[in-house]
């Protein structure tokens, strides 16, 4: 019975690998859109959602039978557990990717003159970079690699913070690109949310390697 559980676990954890590899490009090609101008890559994310929400599902699903038929308990139950945390994490990164191409859609149909224009790159980067190292922390057991992540969210909440100030300090200046401006301002806030889901992504892989919950601990102790 061990062997089969181990063997379901590794092909459930394959299919969380695989969800990630899809939220992930659903990010970067909706930033492309962005970047690009390109409606139609846009619209392919957001047609792509709904098959990253039926994997959801499935992975979730997946994980309630397994605890059902095995009753983990420690170590097996507190991965079943965190895997079923990180889908629904991974599964929120593919929504906000599709806010994001939703926004690209907009732009393309009313280009900004360019003095309006925002470079994602700085928040884009960022975020992206921590999502990444929170999946391969998860991957490689690396509770010390999480812990340096989460210490990066503040960084992105404050180019978020600046974003947001340059949209209301151009606002009066531009008051014709009104619609693009919100659409920076949401774009930066869906790209701060995805540094803040990376960073419950590290929390659960400490929880996962020292069975210890860190989620609320910064602002507890503020």
């Amino acid at each position: 019975m061990r062997d089969r559980f181990t063997f379901e676990i590794e092909s459930l954890k394959q299919r969380l690998l695989d969800l990630a590899t899809a939220a992930d490009r659903a990010l970067v090609r909706a930033i492309r859109a962005v970047d690009g101008a390109s409606p139609d890559e846009a619209r392919a994310v957001i047609t792509a959602d709904s098959a990253i929400d039926a994997e959801e599902v499935t992975i979730e699903e997946e994980c309630l039978k397994l605890m059902a038929l095995y009753q983990p308990v420690a170590g097996d139950l507190r991965l079943i557990v965190t895997i079923l945390k990180v889908n629904g994490e991974l599964e929120r990164v593919a929504d906000l990717a599709s806010n994001i191409a939703a926004r690209a859609i907009d732009m393309a149909a009313a280009p900004a003159p360019a003095e309006c224009r925002f470079d994602f790159a700085p928040i884009v980067e960022r975020a992206h970079k921590m999502l990444r190292g929170a999946l391969d922390a998860f991957v490689c057991h690396r509770p010390d690699q999480a812990r340096a992540i989460i210490l990066e969210d503040d960084a992105v909440d404050a180019l978020n913070a600046a974003c947001y100030a340059a949209a209301r300090e151009r606002l009066p200046q531009h008051p014709a690109q009104a619609g693009y401006l919100l659409d920076c301002v949401t774009i930066s806030h869906c790209v701060e949310r995805i540094a803040d889901i990376a960073t419950n992504i590290c929390e659960d892989v400490i929880y996962l390697e020292e069975g210890q919950i860190v989620r609320h601990q910064k602002r507890l102790a503020q």
